[in-house]
């Protein structure tokens, strides 16, 4: 009995990590809003804010298109 108690309890423990990862939205001056899996980053060399889609897409935009990014 106490080992089904034990099992529940890791499985219900990995299952709330997973659920922590962020996702955050990207919105386009133009009205787009794209779904980003990790937190966009500013390319240095470029000026460019790089992240992956939700589709696994590597993706750049201009600083000056994205209008705002939100965290979820």
């Amino acid at each position: 009995m106490k080992h089904w108690k034990v099992a529940t309890l890791g499985i219900l423990g990995l299952f709330i990590l997973a659920g922590c990862g962020n996702d955050y939205l990207v919105r386009t001056s133009d009205g787009q809003v794209m779904e980003a899996e990790d937190k966009p980053q500013i390319d240095e060399e470029t000026g460019m804010i790089e992240f992956e889609d939700a589709t696994d897409r590597d993706r750049q935009m201009k600083q000056e298109d994205v209008e705002e990014i939100i965290e979820r």
